[in-house]
């Protein structure tokens, strides 16, 4: 078995294209192999700041010979029949063909039979690798150079410098793989380090590819680089008696910006330590790629920082980290500033007067100006759901509104609602819009607001993806579920929906986000009611509001079974719970789809919902034949016409598990409910093993439909079965 190594080595990759390009690489290649009969034992792919590698172990030397048989016309049939089989076939006359006899009788017809021998793998690749590279799918791509004259010319992320590409068995010299594009020529030379180890360096495969990179100062493998970060980072935090504040993005980010990791440290003046730390770390982590370090114990962020440079420096790194630290140090002196100006009182507060009054802001503190101004300026929100200041009224009673629902103080959630926006016409989040909500958090707890009210206007924003932490202090859900819900209705009344993959304004997000809220709270709410009271204050243009909230619910059904799915449960089942209740009381279906998910795993549940899908398409059936009969099987059956033991027994069990269901479900213990229907496992089986429904005699063939759609009736007093899979 032979291996192969193919090195794309290019000026530039960036770090955000890494990690896709890599992927990208080894599915082309393996499926293009794959495709051609060829299969290896394993694959990797590898990406640095300069070039994509990839190594595929144990392909095989050839492909497999194929051998196919390729049936023709009959035997006598039109010459131009028989030369188009002969051409298609690849056959120069009918006696390279043989004759067979048709199974089904139809004559004799002739058969061609193709044997192709298997080309080298080396010859394949040769074919698939200058398609692969020229069909790249880089997110941003360019022509370069001379070359960008040619409209044919290679399109790549960057100038596209060497390829390298081997392939051969482990125990001889790997050959090089013979092809081109774009006048570069494939062959086994590399570079290495572009400062430290620029030469070239010629490699075989991929066993002696890796420490040949390093020797140059290049670690190929990103986790690795990864590794090296963060090892190092904790060793000379440590050894200053600090600790690292860990980032999983900046690490990922930093390490697809260099080729040799050299952590360094830099510092700078104690006095910005008055600035918040979410500030601190949002100026050195976005403009800077550095990590901020914290003083043991929780006593906050220290005054050093730590830098991954690209190169081994002479003078140990000091002018590197001293030039970072100037860098810092002038964004830091911004930071201080806008701090500080934030905190004082806008001197033209009196202007803002009418504007806070809806809201009923406090004029003589600072955040209350700055939303007074945020209001008074109109600031517009978007074109047709009008200006920010109208929107934090909406959210504002709807935060009022959801109070009682969730168990929160009105007063306060109306205050939290009325600030939470504040922060946006502040300094630092004008210049840091990362720390939107958490700025709010401080500024509302330098003027003295309650907890809770600082808690929700920071939160109020969550959760912002799956893995986003959900509020649970009562004002915090409240004014987190105004404020989706009043996007979410204002976008479905001037009709801006999610279209296919496109969703501008993250309503899918913001739909996950209420359905978090609510069921990772517990929260009984109603939707229906909730939507219909976000609708007020927005003109509705898209339909009446009816159906506003009705498309509305409908969206919200649909996210919550991709939830739903994400933890693992059955989009059927889900279908079936929605079906039997309250469609917009999301724990209550969340409660349903657990109950029947567990009672489906039982043998009862098993077996009763096959009995359960045979008494339906019966009736189904039945119904169908009886549409325009007359009949209903929808009245009670009459006890006087049943004749078989089965059943009466089935009619009594129905009534009691149709009861006990009933007062289960009142008490939404749904799985006491699936308890009571499991009692009728063993009197449905007895009545399908003993009665024939469909009985010669009339009235009691109608009188059996009757009593088997009742069985259905009281099954769906818990769940709409039929909307089960199996």
């Amino acid at each position: 078995m032979s291996d192969l190594l193919l090195e794309l080595f290019s000026e530039e990759i960036p770090a955000r294209m890494q990690a896709q390009a890599a992927a990208d690489l080894k599915k082309l290649v393996t499926d293009a192999l794959a495709e051609r009969g060829l299969f290896g034992e394993g694959a990797a792919s590898f990406a640095t700041p300069r070039r994509l590698a990839l190594h595929v172990a144990g392909l095989p030397e050839r492909q497999p010979d194929t051998r196919e048989e390729k049936k023709g016309p009959r035997v006598g049939a039109p010459e131009a029949a028989v030369l188009g089989f002969l051409k298609s076939a690849g056959l120069t006359s009918l006696d390279q063909a043989k004759i067979e006899a048709d199974l089904k009788g139809k004559g004799e017809f002739y058969v061609a039979v193709i044997e192709r021998a298997g080309l080298s793998t080396i010859d394949v690749l040769a074919q698939i690798l200058p398609g692969v590279i020229r069909a790249f799918p880089w997110p941003k791509s360019m022509r370069w150079g001379r070359a960008s004259q040619r409209s044919e010319s290679l399109r790549w992320v960057r100038p596209l410098h060497s390829i390298v590409a081997t392939f051969g068995l482990e125990t001889e010299e790997p050959r090089v793989v013979p092809f081109e594009v774009d006048g570069i020529v494939a062959g086994d030379v590399t570079y290495g380090h572009r400062f430290m180890a620029p030469e070239a360096i010629r490699v075989r495969r991929f066993d002696d590819y890796v420490p040949a990179l390093e020797r140059a100062k290049v670690v190929l493998d990103p986790a690795r680089r990864r590794d090296i970060i963060l090892h190092d980072a904790k060793d000379l935090a440590f050894a200053q008696g600090l600790e690292l504040v860990e980032d999983e993005a900046l690490l990922a980010e930093v390490a697809g910006l260099v080729e040799w990791p050299v952590v360094l440290m830099g510092s700078f003046e104690e006095a910005f330590l008055d600035i918040p730390a979410e500030v601190i770390r949002a100026t050195i982590r976005a403009n800077q790629k550095c990590f901020v370090l914290r003083k043991p114990g929780g006593q906050g962020l220290a005054n050093r920082f730590l830098l991954v440079s690209n190169i081994i420096a002479s003078d140990g790194g000091q002018a590197i980290a001293a030039g970072n630290g100037r860098v810092v140090r002038a964004r830091l002196s911004d930071a201080l500033y806008f701090w500080q100006t934030d905190r004082k009182p806008l001197p033209d507060a009196a202007l803002y007067a009418e504007a806070a009054k809806p809201l009923e802001l406090d004029l003589a503190k600072p955040l209350d100006q700055r939303m007074g101004k945020l209001a008074h300026l109109n600031v517009v929100f978007h074109e047709k759901l009008g200006t920010q200041g109208a929107r934090v009224a909406r959210i504002r009673a709807l935060a009022a509104e959801l109070a009682p629902m969730v168990g929160a103080d009105a007063v306060l959630a109306r205050r939290a609602a009325a600030l939470a926006k504040a922060d946006l016409m502040t300094e630092v989040v004008g210049e840091f819009p990362e720390t939107q909500g958490l700025m709010g958090r401080r500024y509302a707890q330098l003027q003295g607001e309650a907890e809770a009210v600082c808690a929700a206007i920071e939160d109020h924003y969550k959760p912002q993806g799956p893995s986003d932490r959900v509020p649970h202090d009562p004002v915090s859900i409240a004014v987190a579920l105004a404020d989706k819900i009043d996007t979410l209705t204002g976008f479905w009344a001037i009709d801006e929906k999610p279209t296919g993959s496109k969703d501008p304004y993250a309503l899918r997000r913001a739909a996950l986000g209420v359905i978090r809220l609510v069921l990772e709270n517990g929260l009984r709410v109603n939707l229906l009611h909730l939507f219909t009271v976000g609708l007020h204050g927005h003109k509705v243009t898209a339909a009446q509001p009816v159906a506003v909230v009705t498309d509305l619910l409908s969206f919200f059904i649909d996210r919550l079974k991709v939830y739903l799915r994400d933890q693992g449960a059955r989009h059927d089942l889900i279908d079936a719970a929605i079906g039997a209740g309250e469609s917009d009381d999301l724990l209550m279906i969340v409660r349903r789809v657990e109950a029947l998910g567990s009672f489906l795993e039982t043998d009862e549940g098993k077996t009763l919902l096959a009995g359960y899908k045979r008494a339906v398409n019966i009736i189904r059936a039945e119904e169908k034949k009886e549409k325009d009969g007359g009949l209903s099987f929808n009245e009670k059956h009459a006890p006087n016409l049943r004749s078989e033991r089965e059943e009466h027994v089935l009619s009594a069990a129905i009534d009691r598990a149709g009861a006990g269901a009933r007062d289960h479900v009142a008490t939404e213990d749904f799985a006491g409910a699936m308890h009571a229907l499991a009692k009728l496992r063993e009197p449905v089986d007895a009545f399908f093993v003993a009665v024939t429904v469909n009985d010669p005699e009339a009235q009691r063939r109608l009188n059996r439909l009757r009593l088997l759609n009742e069985l259905r009736a009281a099954m769906h007093e818990v769940a709409d079965f039929g909307k089960i899979a199996g």
